[in-house]
């Protein structure tokens, strides 16, 4: 796919994300882009034999697996891969869905945008348009703590190959076709808990 092909892709997705016609129907990932690229230690998403009192449609990270459980009930959830925060960056606690956006776009925080700076000689922009360059990937999953932003996203990744390691700033990575599966799943105000 070329860079104007690219650009139109992504032109109509984000049109398809936020139409009326299109909020009942599910984002086929694979049709437009083809099978996600797999990292060798991450087979995909499947349903698990899942012991909790939580209800359904909570979210459990469980950041020492690598894994995110959205559960369904009845003893089973959805497991999927996801990366997590780097030593010094981990972050745990409950929250809730305070927001969900498609194709976020990216607003680094300034202690982000100093510290790439300082470490990397990186200038990293004030804020990046959404898109398949972006760092969150193609959907956004906002965590609150009562009215309180917590800074943490569940999100989507242009980086594949970090599912399955603790490479992010605290926030909770997926790949791209499953961050949108996750999104259509799960309501705003579920709880969700990290640890």
């Amino acid at each position: 796919m070329n860079r104007r092909e690219l650009v139109l892709t992504t032109a109509a997705l984000l049109a398809a994300s936020v139409s009326p016609a299109a909020a009942g129907r599910r984002f086929d990932f694979r049709a437009v882009f083809g099978a996600p690229p797999r990292s060798a230690h991450y087979a995909g998403k499947r349903i698990v034999a899942f012991a909790t009192e939580e209800k359904p449609g909570t979210i459990i990270v469980n950041t020492r697996e690598r894994a995110l459980y959205f559960v369904l009930g009845g003893g089973k959830a959805i497991r999927y891969g996801v990366g997590v925060g780097r030593a010094g960056f981990e972050w745990s606690g409950v929250a809730r869905v305070g927001a969900k956006k498609p194709w976020p776009e990216w607003r680094p925080p300034k202690e982000m945008i100093a510290r790439e700076l300082k470490q990397y000689g990186r200038r990293l922009p004030d804020v990046m348009a959404g898109g398949p360059d972006n760092p969150l990937g193609a959907r956004a999953i906002y965590l609150f703590q009562g009215k309180r932003d917590t800074m943490y996203r569940i999100h989507g990744t242009n980086q594949p190959q970090s599912i399955g390691r603790a490479v992010s700033s605290g926030c909770i990575r997926m790949l791209n076709e499953e961050v949108i599966d996750l999104y259509e799943r799960v309501r705003v105000g579920a709880k969700v808990i990290v640890m």
